[in-house]
């Protein structure tokens, strides 16, 4: 198929991840141009030992230079996970031009919110699980195997449920900027010590102007109800809940996501090419 629709560019999630896991998003290239980057810092891109670089304006900068450089003047825009949090701040700090439609998928658009879900998402899991968890806290001893193998347990039921973890996923994980992620984030999804804890841009949704996708798994570390609240915070926008998914609804559910996905981006841009860019 020639691929005349308008392009779509993917920010993976981490901070300090990679492109590697979003392989199934390969497949929407048979009616559009994908476009994967690993950030600065991460996967194959050069790896400069400077903590101040590790900032989202920094990041987002890093995205308009990416559009200007391939001449992206219009573009799909989705971003998982962190790559949520830096697409809404990119549209809302930036205003950027020619972004034709906008997807956060298992967003993380807010530090305080996820650390209540996670919380409680904690709080159903066995005690002994518990145990290591708030003692590696109190302790600030992150690093023993005994809380490594507590925090995967976490991750299986909510960041990917399939047994065994795609090879996408593993060698993902593998590649993982450890120095971003504990920089930005902290030593794992449970608990929040970087410079993102307060983060929030909840609040500032509504200066987003395209048409926007909240996408999220029924079992996600970003829970479904957190995200309908992002969601009702932008007026006109979309949820879809995947009901088999945790965070990693492209691959858990991929031809569900992908369907979705593919119904989205051409109804935003039948909109947009009748000069109805705006919601």
């Amino acid at each position: 198929m020639e691929r005349k629709n308008i392009p779509l560019i993917i920010l993976h999630g981490g901070p300090g991840g990679c492109h590697d896991a979003y392989e199934p998003l390969e497949a929407l290239s048979d009616e559009r141009p994908v476009v994967f980057y690993d950030q600065l810092g991460c996967g194959n891109s050069d790896k400069p030992e400077d903590d101040s670089l590790w900032t989202i304006d920094r990041y987002a900068e890093e995205l308009a230079q990416l559009r200007q450089s391939l001449k992206l003047e219009r573009s799909h825009l989705l971003g998982h996970s962190w790559g949520a949090t830096l697409a809404a701040h990119y549209m809302i700090s930036h205003r950027p031009a020619g972004i034709v439609s906008l997807t956060l998928s298992s967003p993380f658009l807010s530090g305080p919110l996820w650390e209540k879900d996670q919380r409680r998402f904690l709080s159903k899991m066995p005690s002994g699980v518990r145990r290591i968890v708030k003692g590696a806290a109190i302790s600030r001893n992150f690093s023993s195997k005994k809380y490594q193998n507590a925090v995967m347990k976490y991750y299986r039921k909510h960041i990917c449920r399939l047994d065994p973890w795609p090879e996408c996923l593993k060698r993902s994980f593998s590649k993982t900027a450890l120095n971003v992620y504990e920089y930005m984030w902290g030593p794992s999804e449970i608990t929040i010590t970087g410079t993102l804890k307060d983060y929030d841009c909840t609040e500032r949704l509504k200066r987003i102007r395209v048409p926007t996708l909240f996408l999220c798994g029924k079992y996600d570390e970003a829970s479904p109800g957190t995200t309908a609240n992002f969601n009702s915070k932008l007026p006109g926008s979309e949820l879809v809940v995947f009901q088999r998914s945790s965070h990693m609804t492209f691959l858990e559910q991929t031809n569900d996501y992908l369907k979705v996905l593919r119904t989205f981006m051409m109804r935003s841009e039948k909109r947009y090419r009748g000069g109805q860019s705006k919601v």
